[in-house]
């Protein structure tokens, strides 16, 4: 498929709302939340949206000048500009870094599924222990939760088969209005709740005694995770860019949204949570065990609105982890499309089943085969961290590196002013900061997760 011929996307809008989907998933509405909690509240706030401003646009914008530049899926188009160098296996780690976190991301999102038809029942109200209960009972149970994760997969790739415009732009114009409503209806009854002040106050009243090296670099790693760089979404979706489409302003534009969400899902918890006297916890119990409660006992006295709420809950969730689900699966079937020269539909239907494989055995890695783990990890756990800890970092700063280094100043400048029609005068910051300051800060990431740092 030449560049002449390869599908854009069709609006600025679309252009905004389809890459701010891949960025905006179960990250911002669950990680960053607890992250926050864990890491002295809003002085972690600040210290994120700084981040994100000064080093997770600048590697956002990088993703953007090769995808656009090449016009091609994540693998080529590092291959292109590598010109033969093994420059080009940075683009061929994008896509497997894509293609497994599809896999077992579709699990925890075919859980949101369950969760709405179980809010709907009215199976996730009542004690403590009850909820745990359930949550346990289903994600160990051999055969539902891998159809919801087949089911996610197969919504995924209905609108991956559409293409570009029909398909993902027209379902991120649905998608991303809809989930951003939900979230201000829940933030709104959150936030109208006895006590709520408390969270409010909790969010947005920085203790800088808190201020930490822990702190500082769990900011930097939600930033880089939460705005998907070095998955191949960004350098995928960046291929579909026109070349009228202003880089830094859309990549701006980006992580102005991915900040809003993430504020906004803190703003949906944490007055509930201080409400009734609950501490956000960690990972999945947060989103399956621990809010569940916090709805119940909120509402205790108007149990109808806990119903509703509840359901558009798991709803927003569904919808955040649809959004990111579809962007993981386009790098995929993008990357087979081409490069094996077959169908669109072929491709999604290969990755699509392929995921759903990888999918049921993360899922059964729960329950019925928790029994095989390797270096003392089950499956979905091994999943995440090798994509999560070892090759999300790695492939972000490698990516910077190619860019800084690599990649001739004359085609990163042309691609950052759009051919000399934009002023550029953030140029030299921006260039300065992918040759230097993101590949110091990444490397911090790395080796402190490690205990080297």
């Amino acid at each position: 498929m030449s560049s002449e011929d390869r599908a854009n996307f069709g609006s600025k809008i679309g252009v905004i709302l389809a890459t701010a989907g891949s960025a905006v998933g179960l990250g911002n509405v669950w990680r960053f939340p607890y992250m926050v909690g864990d890491n002295g509240g809003a002085v972690f706030i600040l210290i994120y949206v700084c981040c994100v401003l000064l080093l997770g646009i600048p590697c956002m914008i990088s993703e953007f000048i090769i995808g656009r530049h090449a016009q091609s899926n994540t693998a080529r188009a590092y291959a292109r500009l590598a010109n033969g160098t093994p420059w080009k296996f940075v683009g061929m780690l994008g896509v497997l870094t894509g293609f497994l976190i599809t896999g077992y991301y579709a699990v925890v999102s075919g859980w949101c599924l369950q969760y709405i038809f179980a809010s709907a029942m009215g199976n996730v109200q009542g004690s403590s222990d009850y909820i745990k209960t359930y949550f346990l009972e289903f994600s160990q149970h051999p055969i539902k939760p891998i159809a919801w994760t087949v089911l996610i997969l197969f919504v995924a790739h209905f609108v991956i088969i559409h293409g570009v415009r029909n398909g993902i732009e027209r379902a991120s114009k649905m998608m991303m209005p809809t989930l951003f409503i939900l979230l201000l209806v829940i933030v709104l009854a959150s936030c109208m709740l006895p006590d709520a002040e408390k969270g409010i106050i909790y969010l947005f009243h920085p203790d800088f005694s808190k201020i930490s090296s822990d702190v500082f670099l769990g900011a930097l790693g939600q930033s880089f995770y939460s705005m998907s760089i070095a998955m191949g979404c960004l350098c995928t979706y960046a291929s579909y860019f026109s070349r009228q489409t202003n880089l830094t302003r859309s990549a701006v534009h980006i992580g102005i949204i991915d900040l809003m969400v993430a504020i906004l899902a803190g703003l949906m918890i944490f007055p509930a949570a201080f409400s009734v006297g609950i501490s956000p916890d960690s990972g999945p119990s947060l989103i399956f065990i621990t809010l569940p409660n916090v709805f119940v006992k909120a509402f205790a006295e108007m149990p109808l609105v806990g119903y509703v709420i509840g359901l558009l809950f798991y709803s927003l969730l569904a919808l955040a982890a649809l959004t990111s689900l579809i962007s993981l699966h386009e790098v995929s079937t993008a990357f087979l499309h081409e490069e094996l020269r077959i169908s669109r539909k072929g491709a999604a239907l290969i990755v699509t089943l392929s995921c759903s494989v990888i999918g049921a055995f993360c899922s059964l890695s729960f329950g019925q085969m928790d029994y095989l783990q390797l270096f003392g990890m089950s499956l979905f756990n091994l999943f995440d961290f090798v994509t999560g800890q070892i090759f999300l970092p790695i492939g972000g700063f490698l990516t910077c590196l190619f860019v800084g280094w690599y990649v001739p100043h004359k085609v990163v400048r042309d691609e950052f002013t759009n051919w000399g029609t934009l002023r550029g005068r953030y140029f030299h910051v921006y260039l300065l900061s992918v040759k230097y300051l993101c590949p110091l800060f990444i490397l911090m990431i790395f080796l402190h997760q490690f205990g080297i740092l």
